[in-house]
């Protein structure tokens, strides 16, 4: 997957990529400032995401970017912008560009939710392009789940619409549900071929039996994610969203992303019989269901969309035939079908805005209140009809004359495409009819005025489809890097407004003659239709969606019950089951190991003590005392830890576990504190011989991991490793240095795994702030030690004292900790946990209200900034050092001061030591301050 060294051939990608994300992230910020103007400022990435590709284009393809990520892994950021690759990205980033100047007057001053709204947009142009000069598949699947969501939320732009949250929900299922599904076929694709560099699988295509279902796999992601029967169902839906999200998603960008996939990958399996068997005729059957469902649509959104849908069948049919003519004939229907359907969608939102409505039924007479708006729509239509001198018959007709092989099946394929191209005439007319036609009995229908930002944007889309008609020529010639890579030299297809050849001009001919017809008799190819309607997509869909979640609730009522213990048994059952189940039918392994009593004395007494306690907490009848003697079994390992030699090891557990401590005792108090009453559901005898089986099949597990071993141990590796890194402390240089990547994965799962205790804490509250100590706060008489302290009756006033006497020194020492971890023991995961323990005596001591004092700043913020301080010393590890999380360093000398050792390293562990802080003060606010609201509650104080 990445290579060893880093090499740039030209032009890196990522300051493009981080020009969107940094407008994304900004964009709430300039819509308050700015308004709906923000949008201009929003469509600069974009704009200089165009001006990259025109850049590329003049100075010549490829251009290659890679950046080693994780080379253990194999990963790497890498980049790769060809013919087909400039292609996508000049329509990614110039429609993006011209939707964004669209948006600044398609939307109302002042309306609700336009920041964010602008930055998801931009956050998409991002992924999308990303996605498309991705030449790494993991890479590529990352930008494609960002897709997934970014359309997820500008579909449900509008919470409060029921159809905008279904819509949105059904895009993400079955988009989701491909792109997973495509996951494991890239992932059996990657191993197979050795290298996951798509460049170089399509170079070198692997063989093998595991191909074809790979090729499988994938597929089903890209017609999942490009709406191809039978996904087709999201697409039409997906219309509830506002107009710039269906013109630019749904036609020149989300829906293009599994075609483009399709055509990236047809060079190499189009010939497998999986993919002739899949592709061709699932496009077919798109294009012409599409086509015909699009005929008795009067909404003109939903008649674009199914037209849509049977536009990207019909690139489907050409990509997925997998030879030179189809991908030449292919690449001319991208980029028109992009132009026109783009320009389209657009004309919908002015027509939508200017006359209240898009109901076809409920229009008339546009054509002379806003002659230049019919005349933008006149041109986007006749290039989708195919009728010349457009782009769209050229690509046409290059789609015909690349299927006039005289082969079977490419002969009954050109059938399939000429009768969808009849349907495509055919709602091509009964657009322009039902947006600017007469309508009898209907009076004319009054449109206001539209803004130039809002028709220049769809008339320059229009007029690029005629412009560049003339030059597909010279463009089908630019694009013979991709169009050669495919076997087979074909007949000679070539792009041309004329190409001499009667037979595709014929065509043509009919497909446009039989169009005009079905318009003609519009009326009973519209009862016709309903009458063959028998079953809905997308009745069917949320069929299956229901029956789901009839059969999760059952499931779910069978074996989620509430009780944690029965949660425990079945975890614990299915461990020693799989563990007996490897030793009866596993192969037989000799287990090799060198036993010693013991090197130190100290070890047999930790030992003796986690034994007893390990017999005592069975017979324990209080929660309380349960969990304290739970907490010695981990105080006793943290002794262990201690006794071989391993201080950093030992001084986390034990602040773990006393943290640890400290939470059980939080929740454990809304318990009784008396003994449990009554008998266990689970006789003892069987959970104390469940409990040693366990044991057992963990013990033994390790026994096995460690006899297997068949390579030198890389423990001795460590010292070399930890000072080429600059530290002394190997196993903080083994944390933020040599194994920064899983730190960053462990905070993160920290992180989301306490914002899941504290929401469900919260479930029932909209305010997540500490409330902070007020007037009506009746301080503690006689005792001026904390800002706040608990009621009367429930004061300490030494624990008031120790803690106003030690929380600025434990703060110090967390502050030491953080500062020498990578020297001696420490670290700013202990450093942040010490700073929490300092938290949690000003807790204890003063109560909520003195939390609140203690800690002012949210712990959302502190989250945040951890996260983000972590990030951002990971991006600019890329940015200066050409990897990221390379820790940079640097000894300075400082006068009077001596030499001094900077590095990246802090940041990175201040980062940590922030994040720890504040899910410290989150834990202590859910599971601290909140049940003592709601106890003050139930009790009325």
């Amino acid at each position: 997957m990445g290579t060893s060294d880093t090499t740039v051939a030209r032009g890196d990608m990522e300051p493009l990529l981080i020009l969107h994300a940094v407008a994304a992230v900004c964009a709430p910020a300039l819509v308050r400032r700015l308004g709906r103007d923000a949008f201009l400022v929003l469509a600069l990435p974009p704009a200089c995401g165009l001006g990259y590709a025109l850049w590329v284009a003049v100075s010549g393809v490829p251009v290659e970017s890679r950046h080693d990520w994780a080379p253990a892994l194999g990963l790497g950021l890498s980049f790769r912008v060809d013919p087909l690759a400039l292609l996508m990205t000049s329509l990614v980033t110039g429609v993006g560009a011209l939707v964004l100047l669209y948006c600044s007057r398609y939307f109302d001053a002042g309306e609700e939710g336009l920041g964010r709204f602008g930055g998801e947009l931009v956050a998409f142009a991002g992924a999308m392009l990303g996605l498309v000069v991705a030449d790494n598949l993991i890479l590529l699947y990352v930008f494609w789940e960002l897709t997934t969501v970014f359309s997820y939320l500008l579909i449900g732009h509008d919470p409060a619409s029921r159809a905008s949250r279904r819509a949105a929900m059904q895009a993400l299922t079955v988009t989701t549900f491909g792109g997973l599904t495509m996951l494991a076929g890239m992932v059996v694709l990657g191993e197979t071929a050795g290298t996951y560099e798509i460049s170089r699988i399509v170079a070198d295509p692997p063989a093998g039996g595991a191909i074809p279902v790979a090729t499988a796999l994938i597929l089903v992601g890209a017609l999942s994610k490009s709406a191809i029967f039978p996904f087709s169902m999201w697409l039409p839906a997906a219309m509830a969203a506002p107009t710039p999200v269906s013109a630019y998603l749904h036609a020149a960008a989300m829906v293009k992303a599994g075609i483009y996939l399709i055509a990236r990958l047809g060079p190499a399996f189009g010939g497998l019989p999986v993919w002739q068997v899949i592709v061709v005729p699932l496009g077919l059957l798109t294009m012409v269901l599409g086509g015909w469902r699009a005929l008795r649509e009067y909404d003109l959104k939903r008649l674009l969309a199914y037209g849509t849908v049977s536009q990207l069948g019909f690139l489907t049919v050409l990509f997925g035939a997998a030879t030179g003519d189809t991908a030449i004939a292919g690449v001319a229907m991208l980029l028109a079908h992009a132009l026109f359907k783009a320009s389209l969608f657009l004309v919908v939102g002015i027509i939508d805005h200017s006359t209240g409505t898009r109901d076809l039924r409920e229009l008339s007479g546009l054509r002379r209140s806003a002659p230049w708006l019919c005349a933008t729509a006149v041109a986007a239509a006749a290039s989708m009809a195919g009728i010349p001198p457009f782009l769209g018959f050229v690509g046409k007709e290059a789609a015909f004359e690349s299927l006039l092989t005289g082969r079977l099946a490419d002969t009954v394929t050109l059938a399939g495409v000429v009768a969808g191209s009849v349907l495509t005439a055919a709602y091509s007319l009964r657009f322009l009819w039902g947006a600017f036609g007469d309508r009898p009995g209907l009076e004319p229908v009054p449109a206001h005025r539209s803004a130039a930002a809002t028709f220049l944007p769809s008339a320059l889309l229009a007029v690029l489809g005629l412009v560049a008609a003339p030059f597909s020529a010279r463009y089908g010639h630019a694009m013979e890097g991709y169009t050669g890579t495919f076997a087979g030299p074909g007949h000679g297809t070539h792009l041309a407004l004329w190409t001499g050849a009667p037979v595709p001009l014929l065509l043509s001919a009919v497909a446009l003659a039989g169009g005009v017809v079905l318009f003609l008799a519009r009326t009973a190819v519209a009862r016709a239709g309903e009458l063959l309607h028998l079953i809905d997509s997308g009745r069917a869909y949320w069929a299956v969606v229901r029956a789901l979640d009839r059969f999760a609730l059952q499931l779910t009522g069978v074996t989620q019950r509430g009780s944690l213990p029965d949660y425990l048994m079945i975890a614990f059952v299915s461990m020693a089951g799989i563990g007996g189940f490897s030793l009866l039918y596993g192969p037989a392994r000799d287990i090799r190991l060198d036993v010693v009593r013991w090197e130190r004395v100290e070890q047999p007494l930790v030992g003796a003590l986690l034994i007893a306690t390990a017999l005592i907490a069975p017979r324990v009848r209080s929660h309380i005392v349960l969990a304290l003697v739970a907490g010695l079994t981990g105080y006793g390992v943290a002794l262990l830890f201690l006794v071989h030699g391993s201080p950093d090891l030992a001084l986390t557990q034990f602040l773990a576990e006393t943290l640890s401590l400290v939470v059980f005792v939080l929740v454990l108090r809304r318990l009784p504190v008396g003994p449990r009453e009554g008998q266990p559901r689970v006789p003892f005898g069987v959970r104390l011989v469940l409990g040693v089986v366990s044991g057992v099949v963990a013990v033994g597990a390790g026994m096995l991991a460690e006899s297997a071993r068949s390579t030198v141990p890389v423990g001795s590796l460590m010292a070399g490793a930890a000072e080429k890194a600059g530290a002394s402390n190997i196993v903080s240089a083994l944390l933020v240095d040599i194994r920064a990547w899983d730190t960053m994965g462990e905070s993160s799962v920290l992180v989301v795994l306490t914002l899941g205790v504290t929401s469900l804490i919260f479930l029932r509250r909209r305010t997540y702030a500490l409330e902070r100590p007020s007037g009506k706060v009746r301080r503690g008489e006689g005792t001026h030690w904390l800002a706040a302290t608990l009621p009367v009756g429930e004061q300490a006033v030494v624990l008031e004292i120790v803690a106003r006497l030690i929380f600025h020194t434990v703060v110090l020492i967390s502050i030491f900790l953080l500062f020498t971890g990578h020297s001696a023991v420490g670290g700013g995961f202990a450093g942040g946990i010490v700073a929490g323990l300092a938290l949690v005596v000003r807790y204890l001591a003063g109560g909520r209200y003195e939390l609140a004092v203690a800690v002012p700043v949210h712990a959302g913020v502190l989250i945040g900034l951890g996260l983000l301080l972590s990030t951002v010393t990971a991006l600019w590890g890329l940015l200066v050092a050409g990897a990221p999380l390379e820790m940079l360093a640097a000894d300075v000398t400082i006068p009077l001061v001596g030499k001094l050792h900077l590095s990246t390293v802090l940041l990175f562990d201040l980062g940590v030591y922030v994040t720890v802080v504040g899910m410290v003060q989150d834990i202590l606010r859910s599971l601290g301050a909140e049940l003592d609201r709601q106890i003050d509650d139930e009790e009325g104080r």
